[in-house]
């Protein structure tokens, strides 16, 4: 294939297709681990999903990866034709994720624009050398010949054999049957060509000759073409209708199939055959049933028609649907500059206001559609947490059991790709810092096994992710004494409560591990978590009891793009505070105003002293509104901390499109309290306050 034919719509599909396959693939090693053996249809669909990958990167030319799926492909070819016995199915798991590690990273530095330049010659060793085990040969590298052949020196299958026959036969007879392959794609699936040529080459060992319209697959018009006309394969094999069928029905995004076999073996010689085919497309715009008849009339043969069911999901480009939220958000912005244009201050307008209303609720309808379609389930993320569970487990010595809670709880797109490492290292230091080893969870009388569970659900516009154990728990005297090596005191031991001792070990820098381990000890790690968490606008708590085990509650937001929130006004300065931290608001009375010793205002409300915050005050803004009771109190809530705000006057509710503050902005100077701004419906520019950081200053 010609270098231009790799370009970036084929990478993005491979990758795409690839790593769906792979985490599919281990899904099903780890559930039939378990179970002590692989169940004939796990070692079908692997089988499948290694020929497809072999396949899939030939065409792509990434060598390395192809050379090494084919091997693991026929390595259960013998588990699936010679089903042997002696078996050892946990050395089998450990040989397949290591070559499914291998392919990640080669996948990975194609994602990069990096050379797949990896050499798997040490892992197609051993899996040849497990192959051979299992059917009972000599596994020495004389006997392996381990040049890179094919496995012509071992004993084949009686399938094997005969294809091993039908390869020498056709060298010294005629071949007798001749088909004719119509294969039409699902819409829009895109890379017909690509795929195409997919489909010859799965056919390659089975086909003696062939001809396929269109001819130059390698041409962009090709798959125009075949899009719109299919593509139809003529090939002579000595191979039945029904291999030739099993092979081609397996081809993905496959929506209509027609094989039929011809009489006429010298049909592939006829000269005329493509310009034969194209009348014939273009002449009679007929039904599929009616061109189904004049092949059956043609080639006066068996034609038989496989519908494969109408796909009604396809795939789409996460940047088009990041272009698709901005635009939707953009249309929001343009919704509020109409509806709160200046110029409509006094004026009654019915009509106008009736057109808004629609105009609104068009509005809402269309970002919820939008929304929804960003939303993933967490599936695909917890259920990486089984391989990770499994291979600590292992290397630890220790037995634990993974329990998945909630796994269809949708987030935004965006949201799950700042999670997942945070959710892995909680994963990782769960195992290795909380769950005992077998003898000491024996000597306190628990089950052998330990049990970390992984839970989402939703909470309002949140979802809660918890990583819940049985482990040891957390000891506070030992945070307590690390923190005071490390100087992480910030306030009187005597002061702090449990929570607060135990969101110690989120500092940088915090460590209670003494020794350094491939998997923590470094002192780092858990600070991570919290950084990537707030920076989704989340929050990270923590519980834990002694000898019981800990609880690490993550809240998050379900999106990042649109929110309802409550603008505010201080002096000529716009601020906006998320409707879902808002309490309550009112104007206070002076009686209510307590300050204590050291100058801090509180106020008191129902029985309860609360902080106060005054933002002019906070941010330098110019106010003639100083006194309490010519201004408002926004009470907001953050972890079931609280914290009440002093503005000038409240503006109104409005649904807001959140924009990152500028780059320039952030470059030149941090500042405390902000998560990003919008632009309001008179133009003007709005701050977005952060009610975590307001509460933590």
């Amino acid at each position: 294939m010609s270098n231009g034919f790799v370009n970036e719509p084929m990478l993005d599909l491979f990758i795409f297709e690839s790593m769906q396959l792979i985490e599919q693939m281990e899904s099903l090693i780890i559930a039939n681990e378990r179970s002590g053996f692989y169940t004939s249809d796990a070692i079908n669909e692997i089988f499948r999903i290694m020929h497809t990958i072999k396949g899939s990167s030939a065409m792509m030319l990434f060598n390395t990866i192809s050379t090494l799926a084919h091997s693991m492909e026929d390595l259960f070819f013998v588990l699936r034709e010679d089903k042997p016995q002696n078996v050892d199915y946990t050395d089998l798991s450990d040989l397949v994720f290591e070559g499914l590690d291998f392919i990640k990273v080669e996948i990975h530095k194609i994602r990069n624009g990096d050379e797949a330049d990896g050499n798997p010659s040490e892992l197609i060793n051993s899996l040849r050398v497990f192959q051979a085990s299992i059917k009972g040969q000599d596994s020495s590298p004389e006997a392996m010949n381990f040049a890179g052949q094919t496995d012509s020196h071992e004993n084949p299958s009686p399938e094997k054999q005969q294809y091993y026959i039908s390869k020498v036969s056709r060298e010294t007879t005629s071949l007798q049957n001749t088909f004719q392959a119509t294969l039409r794609f699902e819409p829009d699936c895109g890379m017909e060509n690509l795929r195409a040529f997919g489909v010859v080459n799965d056919l390659g060992d089975l086909m003696e000759e062939y001809y396929h319209v269109p001819e130059d697959l390698d041409h962009e018009d090709s798959a125009r073409a075949i899009g719109e006309q299919g593509f139809t394969l003529f090939l002579k094999t000595d191979r039945s209708w029904e291999e030739i069928h099993r092979v081609l029905i397996q081809t993905i995004y496959l929506k209509d199939l027609q094989l039929t076999q011809a009489q006429n073996s010298d049909l592939l010689n006829n000269q005329d055959l493509e310009r034969k085919i194209l009348l014939e497309d273009s002449s009679d715009k007929v039904s599929d049933s009616s061109n189904r008849d004049r092949v059956t009339r043609d080639f006066e043969g068996k034609e038989i028609h496989s519908a494969v069911t109408q796909q009604s999901i396809i795939n789409v480009s996460v940047a088009k649907l990041d272009q698709l939220m901005d635009l939707v958000g953009e249309m929001v912005i343009a919704e509020a500059m109409v509806i709160q244009n200046p110029d409509l201050n006094g004026l009654e307008l019915d009509n106008f206001q009736k057109a808004a209303r629609q105009l609104r609720k068009i509005t809402s309808e269309m970002q919820d559609m939008v929304m929804a379609i960003r939303m993933v389930p967490l599936t695909a993320t917890f259920h990486k947490m089984h391989r990770i569970v499994r291979d600590m487990g292992k290397k630890l010595g220790k037995e634990v059991q993974l329990e998945i809670i909630g796994e269809e709880t949708e987030v935004d797109k965006n949201i799950i790709e700042h999670i997942s490492d945070p959710l892995m290292h909680l994963v990782r230091n769960a195992l290795d810092h909380g769950i005992e080893s077998a003898e000491d969870r024996q000597a306190k009388g628990k089950v052998q096994g330990g049990t970390i569970s992984l839970e989402a659900k939703n909470a309002g516009s949140d979802v809660l992710v918890i990583v819940k154990d049985d482990g040891k728990g957390l000891s506070k005297d030992r945070i307590l004494k690390k923190a005071r090596e490390n100087g992480l005191l910030y306030k009187s031991e005597g002061d702090m409560t449990d929570k607060e001792i135990f969101n110690l070990i989120f500092l940088p820098g915090f460590s209670t591990k003494d020794s350094v381990s491939e998997f923590s000890g470094r002192g780092v790690g858990m600070d991570v978590v919290t950084k990537n968490i707030e920076t989704v606008g989340g929050s990270v708590s923590i519980a834990s009891t002694l000898d019981k085990g800990t609880t690490i509650t993550l809240a998050i937001p379900l999106t990042l793009a649109i929110i309802d929130g409550m603008n505010i006004k201080v002096g000529n300065s716009r601020y906006t505070i998320p409707i879902i931290s808002i309490k309550e608001s009112f104007r206070p009375k002076e009686e209510d105003i307590i300050t204590d010793p050291d100058s801090h205002e509180m106020i008191m409300v129902r029985g309860r002293c609360y902080p106060i915050l005054r933002l002019h005050e906070l941010y330098g803004v110019k106010t003639e509104i100083i006194d309490f009771v010519d201004g408002i109190i926004i009470m907001v809530e953050h972890d079931k901390k609280s914290l009440c705000v002093f503005a000038d006057e409240l503006l109104g509710q409005q649904q807001v499109v959140v924009k990152a503050l500028p780059e320039y902005i952030q470059r030149l100077k941090k500042i405390s309290g902000l998560t990003g701004c919008t632009l309001l419906g008179d133009g003007s520019i709005s701050l977005i306050l952060d009610t975590a950081g307001l509460i933590s200053l």
